[in-house]
């Protein structure tokens, strides 16, 4: 590749508000809209939504990171986007409901994804940025990180990041970010269990990366039915997680994987998975 091809290769690169990079098994996908906070436009939460349907029929990819460039990871839904929208005959009530339709499903496609999501959260992420942070499976945070649900600041209670919010942490301190808006570091972040773990500034995607390879030596397969069955069993009662998980367990336990899993493990050899 000439000088003069890298340069237009990269000028296209930086066009793109959704940047997609494959290293190994593990695909990297980048915020880039870090001139305006990489809001979740209708355009963004478009080309998320594309992006995780092609991952999830794509059986090279093992495990994803989503990280983002720029300031910020996310600031959430696009304010100007949504308040331009005001003028509209309907006060801009067929727009809203249509951009939260679009963010709640995209927010599914990450929870029924095969592949484990890992976010890189380099700066702050607030409201849906927040929520897209919840969301994913696990987060790796820079120490420089801070979160808050801060809709309340302007009037608007963050009703749908709070989905996400109150099945990662506990009731209490989740109504304490979405009644008052205000922004929490890193660490506390990781105390109440929005992050997984707290690292240096800079290190963030290389520290996502490094779970994501890890995660990605496992069995495909293993980890398809555990995700799954992870979150059915949330809004189960005891008693028919028990017997769901059950099932699973059965099902799993046929699975060539576990056959071959256990009998390395019992030989004392590495397994070769075939993910089936």
């Amino acid at each position: 590749m000439n000088a003069h091809t890298a340069s237009a290769a990269k000028e296209a690169a930086a066009s793109l508000i959704l940047l997609r990079e494959d290293v190994a098994d593990v695909a990297v996908l980048t915020l880039n809209r870090p001139h305006a906070l990489n809001s979740l436009s209708e355009e963004m939460l478009e080309a998320l939504g594309d992006a995780f349907t092609a991952i999830a029929h794509d059986d090279a990819v093992r495990a994803v990171v989503l990280a983002a460039n720029g300031p910020a990871f996310s600031a959430g839904h696009d304010l100007k986007e949504l308040y331009r929208h005001r003028s509209d005959d309907d006060g801009g009530r067929a727009y809203f409901r249509h951009i939260m339709a679009m963010c709640s499903t995209m927010m599914q496609q990450i929870v029924a994804l095969p592949q484990p999501v890992i976010a890189a959260v380099q700066a702050t992420a607030t409201a849906a940025g927040c929520q897209l942070v919840a969301t994913c499976d696990l987060a790796v945070a820079s120490r420089g990180a801070k979160f808050a649900t801060s809709g309340i600041n302007v009037g608007l209670f963050c009703s749908t990041p709070m989905v996400a919010l109150s099945r990662n942490i506990a009731h209490k301190p989740a109504m304490e970010m979405l009644l008052t808006g205000d922004m929490i570091t890193a660490e506390h972040a990781e105390r109440i269990g929005l992050v997984n773990r707290v690292v240096a500034a800079g290190s963030e995607r290389e520290e996502a990366l490094k779970l994501a390879k890890k995660i990605a030596g496992k069995s495909a397969r293993a980890i398809r039915l555990g995700k799954e069955a992870f979150y059915r069993q949330i809004g189960m009662s005891l008693a028919e997680a028990y017997n769901f998980t059950a099932e699973v367990m059965v099902e799993n336990l046929l699975a060539h994987d576990a056959k071959e899993g256990i009998g390395a493990f019992i030989e004392k050899r590495p397994p070769k998975w075939e993910d089936r």
